[in-house]
This record gives structure tokens, sequence and C-alpha cells, in this order.
């Protein structure tokens, strides 16, 4: 066994990290869904957009996509009604993966965003603070990094990655929201 392996292991099994290149800062999932929607029924399902969705979708968030897989987490009080909708990004800021979940209210609005996956250098990682800018945000112009966000010092490529992943869910949202209140 490799050290690195062998030091992930002892730290899982003392209640840290649970995976070799886990980074600090990282929630998973299921801890990321019930902060956001505590109390609620989340059930998980995969949304996978048609060219025309994609071009949609593309057009409205004004960033690239970044393939046509999303999985969506939908919301659920104990009456059945949804309070809520969350979805995964997946893309490479700079040479490595990173994966964020993106909840969002029932109107359409950012609730918060959580790292889920970091494979870049720990450095690079943005800080919750910075996150936390887009609380409550729509899709508008000013979502964007030097415009409303403001950029993360010595991390570009991530503060970039993150904006577009923002944009990207919110009109992703707004797209299927759109199709789904039409008969």
């Amino acid at each position: 066994m490799t050290r690195r392996l062998i030091a992930a292991v002892l730290l899982a099994l003392l209640g840290g990290a649970a995976a070799p290149g886990a980074q600090e800062g990282v929630i998973t999932r299921s801890e990321a869904l019930a902060a956001v929607y505590p109390g609620a029924m989340v059930t998980r399902d995969r949304v996978i957009l048609t060219r025309e969705q994609m071009g949609a979708v593309a057009a409205l968030a004004r960033v690239g996509m970044q393939g046509r897989i999303f999985p969506r987490y939908i919301a659920r009080n104990e009456d059945g009604a949804v309070v809520g909708r969350a979805y995964i990004d997946t893309h490479t800021p700079k040479t490595e993966r990173q994966s964020l979940l993106i909840s969002l209210d029932t109107r359409g609005r950012v609730k918060r965003v959580d790292v889920t996956v970091f494979f870049e250098p720990a450095q690079y990682m943005a800080p919750q603070d910075w996150l936390r800018q887009f609380d409550g945000q729509v899709l508008h112009d000013g979502l964007a990094i030097r415009r409303g966000i403001r950029r993360i010092a010595g991390s570009s490529f991530t503060g970039r990655a993150i904006s577009d992943a923002v944009r990207r869910v919110l009109a992703l949202d707004q797209v299927l929201q759109a199709e789904a209140d039409q008969p």
C-alpha cells in the first residue's frame, strides 16, 4: 500500500477524510441537500438535454455547455409540495474536475452553492464566504466575474468556472421549468 492510501485509510477510520485525495471544504451531496432542504424528502433523477434544450440553455446562460446530462434533485415537503431543486454541474476549471451542487428555491433563486468534488490543488478551492455571494441570485447580466461577482485572488480559473456553472444551472432550470409549465 502506498503511504497516501494508508494515511487515507487511517483518517477514514478515525473519522477524517473518506477517500484518498479528498479536499478539506468538500461536502457530500447528501450533507449539502440536508442542510439546504432540512426535513425534505429528496429524490434524484437525471436530466438529459435535447439539442434544442442545450441551445436554449447556452443562449440564456451565455456560457459554454459542459455536457448534456445533469443530475437533478427535487426536494419536497411532507405534503409532497416541491420546496426546491438542485443540480450537479461538473466541469474542469483548469486541469482537474470539480463538481458543484447548486441548490435553488421554488422561484429559481440560488439557495446555496456547494463544492462536492474538487481535484485541483487545495489552494485553488473557492472559500465558503466567496461561494455565499451567489446566495439569493437569479440569472442576470451582473452574475459574472468582474461584474456583480468578485474574483478569487490567485484562482481565476476556479472563480470563472463556478460563475459559469451557476449561470448554466440557472438557465437550465428556467428552460426546464418553462417546459414543465406548458400544457
